[in-house]
């Protein structure tokens, strides 16, 4: 039997931690893989069981798509890194377009950035954490003081009436706004315990998982139906198909649905709906619109490894199935409490949840395997038009 470092025989955990391919994607690039986080597993796998789903899969499967590997305090997708300031660490995601754009205005030079990974290096060590951060999240860029954030979670709001508890079958619609990896992952695997889905993405702003792995978006968006419609004032059809809506699952800043409209507050009554809002750091009003990735997000609930010389990313963006899985697992509990609740569930806060678990040993000198590629049921792409989800709504107007 594989042992630990002390002699001792290998724990459960650790060997799942080995073979999901978790391992491989945690530590140093040059060094061995890390396995203080290992016993996290354990919750991620209560949180699976109503789903079927093996977790460690589902937090690996990505970079098994991908191809790729451990790089420390670089995030395995490459965009974030981890940066030591003056007093402690502090994490940035370079993700978009707009993240490299003010990146002068960040460090205050109208000066060429050709490396702003470097600049960027440079200045943390001149500054505090908290005060370079802070300067990050008013230009909107996604950014953290390591381990800053302890909120909760998931938290519960009653909006509207409950009713019986409702059975997860093709005769509860869910209605997906969401889009890349933690609010699909919720549909998907409510879809997986019979939901009909219907993934709305608006034709001008298409899910940006779409531009990446195709595997990856077929694995988070298959059976799924597919309708397309903006997300704004001007769709009348959306909104309607919201207000007839057993579950609704949303991932964008809270004020955006709100200036369209389309926010929670803003639908008829439903006895027993679920609405699903995943934010970076919850919907309270000094957080409500700070953006985040998975990465960032997992750095700021302090969900990082050990490394040689300091933290390390662990995982591949491990708030993101973390919070998809933690987002399904709280739906399913509010079906069964009757429901009638808009449920805000926070990336950093689910990082922290993880966080919390007790530190196992770093090293050990089990095989590690590489992520394993999930298996990709092929589904047919069903696309339904405004007429369709027209008749979807009269059948189910009046219902609850």
């Amino acid at each position: 039997m594989p042992t630990g470092p002390a002699g001792d025989a290998m724990t459960e955990p650790a060997r799942r931690w080995a073979e999901s391919g978790l391992a491989h994607l945690t530590g140093e690039p040059d060094g061995p893989p890390d396995f203080s986080r290992s016993r996290i597993l354990e919750r991620a796998d209560r949180a699976a069981a109503p789903f079927g789903v093996d977790a460690a899969l589902l937090l690996a499967g990505r970079a098994g798509l991908t191809g790729t590997s451990r790089a420390g305090r670089t995030s395995v997708g490459g965009s974030t890194r981890l940066m030591r300031c003056r007093d402690t660490w502090c994490v940035f995601t370079l993700a978009r377009p707009s993240d490299l754009e003010v990146i002068g205005a960040l460090l205050e030079t109208g000066e060429p950035i050709d490396d702003p990974w470097q600049v960027l290096a440079h200045a943390a060590a001149d500054h505090d954490a908290a005060e370079l951060v802070e300067r990050g999240r008013l230009l909107g860029m996604p950014c953290a003081v390591l381990d800053s954030h302890a909120g909760e979670p998931v938290v519960s709001q009653r909006l509207w009436s409950t009713r019986a508890p409702q059975p997860i079958d093709s005769g509860l619609l869910v209605v997906d706004l969401s889009a890349m990896w933690a609010g699909p992952l919720c549909g998907q695997l409510l879809r997986g315990l019979g939901a009909t889905v219907i993934k709305v993405e608006s034709p001008d702003r298409p899910d940006g998982a779409r531009f990446g792995n195709a595997d990856f978006f077929e694995w988070m968006n298959g059976g799924k139906l597919q309708f397309s419609a903006p997300v704004s004032s001007e769709s009348p059809v959306l909104a309607a198909l919201l207000d007839v809506a057993d579950v609704v699952i949303e991932a964008s800043r809270p004020r955006a649905l709100e200036q369209a409209g389309l926010a929670a507050v803003t639908r008829a009554p439903r006895p027993g709906r679920v609405w699903v809002r995943i934010t970076g750091y919850g919907a309270g009003h000094s957080v409500r619109d700070r953006v985040a990735f998975g990465d960032d997000a997992a750095a700021a609930g302090g969900l990082v490894g050990a490394g040689a010389h300091g933290p390390i990313f662990c995982g591949d963006a491990i708030a993101d199935p973390l919070t998809g899985l933690e987002a399904a697992h709280a739906v399913v509990e509010s079906l069964g409490r009757g429901g009638g609740e808009v449920l805000d569930v926070a990336m950093a806060g689910v990082a922290a949840r993880y966080a919390a678990i007790p530190l196992a040993p770093v090293g050990s000198d089990t095989a590690v395997s590489a992520p394993p590629d999930p298996a990709i049921v092929r589904l047919p792409v069903e696309k339904v038009d405004a007429e369709r989800v027209r008749q979807m709504i009269d059948e189910r107007s009046g219902s609850c």
